[in-house]
Formats: structure tokens, sequence, C-alpha cells
């Protein structure tokens, strides 16, 4: 018997962007099956029903990405 998926938003950051179709690409911190809630990039639906493929990290990921894209962007 398949593991119900279960997903819960804890907290809203923000919309990087929104599609025609309406679906949003966000940054949210999002607890999957219960577990720690992790930095997450994806595309949600309109009433997040539904979600497109993305990208989770940690706390330490999500720190090292900010810091390496804050150097990106200070030197061009």
């Amino acid at each position: 018997m398949a593991r119900e998926f279960k997903y819960e938003i804890t907290e809203h950051i923000g919309v990087i962007s929104e599609s025609p179709k309406g679906w949003t690409k966000e940054l949210n911190l999002v607890s999957y099956n219960g577990a720690p809630a992790k930095f997450d990039i994806r595309d949600w639906a309109p009433e997040h029903e539904k979600m497109g493929k993305g990208v989770t990290l940690t706390e330490e990921e999500a720190q090292t990405l900010f810091e390496q894209l804050g150097e990106y962007f200070h030197n061009r």
C-alpha cells in the first residue's frame, strides 16, 4: 500500500514569477510528511492544490545559495 503524501506550507516567503495560466513559482518553507520544514522553490497551481517539480534546501544550503548569489550579483 502506498504511503499517503502530505505537505504543509508553514511559511510563504514570496512569489518569484507567475505564468499566464496562473501558476506561480514560489519560495516557501514546506514540511513534507511531517518532517521539519525546508526552503522550497517550485511551481504551484493557483490554490496550491497541485505542485510542479522543484528543489528543497536545508537552512545551511539556502544560506550557501544566498551567499553565492550575493557574490554573483555583486561582481556583475
